[in-house]
């Protein structure tokens, strides 16, 4: 069978693929913490390089663990500014 009809099939029979990988939980909100404020509204339009900045962090799986990487982009250009990897999220 093809991997189409395959996943046709399991789609009518309301079955889903199970992941025997356990994935980290990266977001710990301390009792009482702030959320940080939105400054940017969800507006992410930049009238010219180098005045809206954006990042995000995501995690690789790979054979020896997770890998961390953050990014920051540059809004206008889309390009990426600058970015960070490590096998753990603390900060220090």
């Amino acid at each position: 069978m093809g991997r189409k009809r395959v996943a046709r099939l399991m789609r009518i029979a309301d079955l889903r693929g199970a992941s025997r990988r356990r994935w980290p939980r990266t977001t710990r909100q301390r009792a009482g913490a702030r959320r940080a404020p939105d400054l940017v509204r969800r507006h992410f339009n930049a009238e010219g390089p180098n005045i809206l900045w954006v990042a995000d962090a995501t995690y690789i799986p790979t054979t020896e663990g997770f890998l961390y990487l953050a990014v920051v982009l540059d809004v206008f250009s889309r390009r990426i500014v600058g970015w960070a990897m490590s096998n753990h999220l603390y900060t220090n």
